[in-house]
């Protein structure tokens, strides 16, 4: 996840070479003590240590709402990202990323005025607040006359905050997975490991008279695998992520991350690409949630649909899908990637039914799109940072489990493919067609898993898709990895997940098959 360049109170700090330069990188500074405690004031608890109190908050608002704006908001963050990175068994690049400051939010209808600044003092904050305004033109608005706190849950507890965790301890775990790879299995030619860790802090007060602080805490490893055999090379990359601490990363967690990458690289040796043309496709349980993320769901997103881009735009309460097929978002799932305690508006998160018995329930909806719709927000309003306003965006996304079992499942295939680790893929949101580039598989011949398949294009329509969607399994899966989510410019962290699915036909980009006489 990067920020924006330009900004002059951010630190970088990027050490090479030697290990001990990387040592250096979390306490450069101070920063690590920057994000300990809370302070004095009720609602404005940590960011108070930034000289922002309830007066600060007012005035910006009332200055947001100087030109009779309907709404008005600000987000106030302060970030600190860890990253480490071990290459050819040494450490050798390291960097600490630091955020601070307050984006200011004006709505007017369906339209959203924006403005930022990283100076948190009441001139700067003005001035974001004024450009917001512009967006509206009319009698000011007051602001709210006392800000009510907002209760929320915690749904990524830590004990040790990464602020308090020294380097020495990351290094322990880099050292002991590149270790631990190699002695895996001798064709290993070389290892690339990165290790981040992020501690963060959110505020939100709009015109209604909230205000809510959350304490965010991300970390993530990766680990990337080149294996040499008979003078050819493969590689692959695997990884897992949370919002958790260092207890996370357990000796079997660690274990069966190297064991993932061992044996999704190694299989490649054996892997052949498969026969191309329209097959039935059956995605595996885990990752392959990533074609309902891309594919399907963010033509729920309602300011796609509020805007008639998307192909749903017309089809809440009509059927998409078979019966047994069920689509949940939510925030609400402890410590992982995609959970929020409250989304980037302050809003609270629970789990949003995207589609109930294959019928189209509800949209994923941030405060405009709910007005919109006249409906409550699903707690989907979400934002980079915060010089970004929010949109609609998904948490984690999920297919409920069905009524079939995965051997079922395979059994019922003749001749087709089986998905198992997904590397990239693109999308048209709007119509919902994609192309998906599929890194391990199987040919699926006479209801059997056979040859190991590599570097497949699937190429189809999510939409399309879904309504192909013919058995589902009941052993759902949320998948650990880093996925990040990229939409108008932004980035933000999700999660996702998917029982084994059949789907009748997609086209399979594999080789050409010779015509027979």
């Amino acid at each position: 996840m990067q920020d924006r360049n330009g900004i002059n109170r951010r630190t970088f700090v990027q050490a090479t070479a030697t290990t001990a330069a990387a040592l250096a990188v979390t306490d450069l500074f101070g920063l690590g003590k920057a994000l300990a405690g809370t302070g004095p004031a009720e609602g404005i608890g940590y960011f108070s240590r930034f000289g922002v109190t309830e007066k600060l908050i007012k005035d910006t608002l009332g200055a947001a709402l100087s030109r009779g704006g309907d709404y008005a908001d600000v987000f106030f963050q302060h970030r600190i990202l860890n990253n480490m990175t071990l290459e050819d068994g040494a450490v050798n690049r390291a960097s600490a990323n630091v955020a601070l400051g307050v984006g200011v939010r004006v709505v007017k209808g369906d339209q959203t005025g924006y403005g930022f600044t990283e100076d948190l003092n009441a001139e700067a904050m003005k001035r974001a607040a004024l450009t917001a305004a512009s967006i509206a033109q009319g009698g000011s608005k007051n602001a709210p006359k006392r800000l009510n706190v907002t209760g929320k849950d915690n749904r990524y507890p830590v004990k040790v905050k990464w602020e308090d965790v020294r380097p020495t301890q990351k290094l322990t775990i880099l050292n002991g997975l590149n270790e631990k790879t190699f002695a895996a299995d001798k064709r290993v030619q070389k290892v690339n490991i990165n290790f981040m860790d992020g501690s963060g802090v959110i505020l939100i007060a709009d015109s209604n008279g909230r205000i809510v602080e959350d304490f965010q805490p991300m970390t993530s490893v990766y680990l990337s695998v080149v294996a040499e055999q008979n003078g050819r090379k493969e590689n692959n990359t695997v990884n897992v992520a949370a919002r958790s601490d260092i207890e996370f990363y357990n000796p079997a967690r660690l274990d069966k991350l190297v064991s993932d990458g061992i044996a999704k690289t190694m299989i490649l040796f054996d892997a052949v690409q498969p026969p191309a043309g329209e097959m039935p496709v059956v995605l595996g349980a885990g990752s392959s949630g990533i074609l309902l993320h891309e594919a399907i769901g963010h033509g729920m997103e309602a300011d796609f649909n509020r805007k008639n881009v998307s192909i749903y735009s017309d089809k809440i309460g009509k059927p998409i899908a078979k019966d047994f097929v069920n689509i949940i978002d939510e925030g609400t799932q402890v410590a992982a990637r995609g959970a929020i305690n409250v989304d980037d508006e302050g809003n609270n998160v629970g789990k949003t039914m995207l589609v109930e018995k294959g019928i189209l329930s509800t949209y994923l909806h941030d405060s405009i799109s709910a007005k919109h719709y006249g409906v409550k927000p699903t707690g989907n309003g979400r934002r980079q940072g915060y010089e970004y306003a929010p949109m609609p965006r998904m948490r984690s996304t999920y297919m409920l489990p069905g009524p079939h079992k995965r051997d079922e499942i395979i059994a019922s295939v003749k001749k087709g493919i089986y998905c198992d680790h997904f590397s990239n893929g693109q999308v048209n949101i709007g119509a919902g067609d994609f192309t998906f580039f599929v890194k391990n598989g199987f040919l699926i011949e006479d209801g059997k898993l056979t040859t190991p398949i590599k570097d497949v294009n699937i190429i189809g329509n999510g939409p399309k898709v879904l309504e192909l969607v013919d058995m589902v399994a009941d052993d759902l899966k949320i998948d650990e990895g880093g996925w990040t989510c990229g939409k108008d410019g932004q980035s933000v962290p999700v999660s996702q997940g998917m029982p084994t699915v059949r789907v009748a036909s997609i086209t399979v980009g594999g080789r050409s098959e010779a015509k027979k006489g």
